[in-house]
């Protein structure tokens, strides 16, 4: 079922967020799973839980906290995402990114989007960080079905370049000057929950992903039909199915970006002063 999302809604949820800081957020920030630890590095932060904001759905998953969070960070004004919301918890794909029409309307021009990911390129590793150059949607749905709002974005937009260029040229330098190893790959979005089989991760490796999630595609799309520029980056948090002789698990997940949590906070504390 399609949620028509107005800008009524919109800017109704972007006036309550107005009225608990007045901070006038630059950059917005999409935490994955298990990827919350730099919301403890605002400075100034307002925390709002999700359950308050006006139209706002529920985070329903380990590892998503569920609350926005306003400050700065490095001296950079932010709205950031201390957990998302998935298609598999039952949101249409117009609500999942619903946050980021929020985003554009409180004044956010870029956007970083991060996730946890099963790693389909056999050269990765768990543990690894993957500059997202692109991505599939093999979702099946769209957040952008349904009467499009000129005032929102175009009809048709452009996805040519969904992750910015430029910002993987300065996360790519950001990497090099701290010594932090950084992939760069294709990363496909499903709708889960299930994870994918074998056959599935054989298929994909085909159509030439590099690293297979449940997310973060939605927001993209509705980030470009906004303007809003896009950096995303995976941690790869295991191997997909069928490349280990092993199950896949949600805590194995979590398990693996708090290892890497250093890792991954250095290089977006580093990236963060430069967009």
């Amino acid at each position: 079922m399609t949620t028509t999302l107005t800008q009524g809604m919109i800017q109704e949820a972007a006036d309550y967020i107005r009225s608990k800081s007045n901070v006038t957020p630059k950059l917005g920030l999409i935490l994955g799973s298990g990827l919350g630890v730099l919301a403890e590095h605002i400075d100034d932060a307002v925390s709002i839980a999700y359950q308050d904001i006006p139209y706002f759905p529920q985070s329903t998953v380990e590892g998503h906290a569920g609350e926005m969070l306003i400050g700065t960070v490095q001296g950079t004004s932010v709205v950031l995402m201390k957990g998302r919301f998935h298609m598999y918890e039952g949101y249409g794909p117009e609500l999942t990114a619903f946050p980021v029409r929020v985003m554009k309307a409180l004044g956010v021009s870029k956007l970083l989007v991060t996730n946890a990911a099963g790693g389909i390129n056999t050269s990765y590793e768990p543990g690894d960080l993957m500059l997202i150059s692109d991505h599939i949607n093999m979702t099946g749905r769209n957040p952008l079905a349904g009467p499009n709002d000129p005032e929102l974005g175009p009809r048709f937009p452009d996805m040519s370049e969904a992750y910015s260029r430029k910002l993987r040229e300065i996360a790519k330098q950001v990497a090099y000057e701290k010594d932090i190893p950084l992939q760069e790959g294709v990363y496909v979005g499903l709708l889960g929950p299930s994870y994918e089989t074998p056959a599935e991760i054989r298929m994909f490796r085909t159509l030439g992903a590099d690293a297979v999630g449940m997310s973060t595609v939605s927001e993209v799309i509705v980030a470009r039909h906004a303007g809003i520029e896009v950096l995303g980056i995976s941690c790869i948090s295991n191997m997909a199915a069928g490349i280990l002789d092993q199950p896949l698990s949600h805590e194995e997940v979590i398990e693996t970006t708090d290892r890497v949590r250093e890792k991954f906070l250095n290089l977006v504390l580093g990236i963060i002063p430069k967009l």
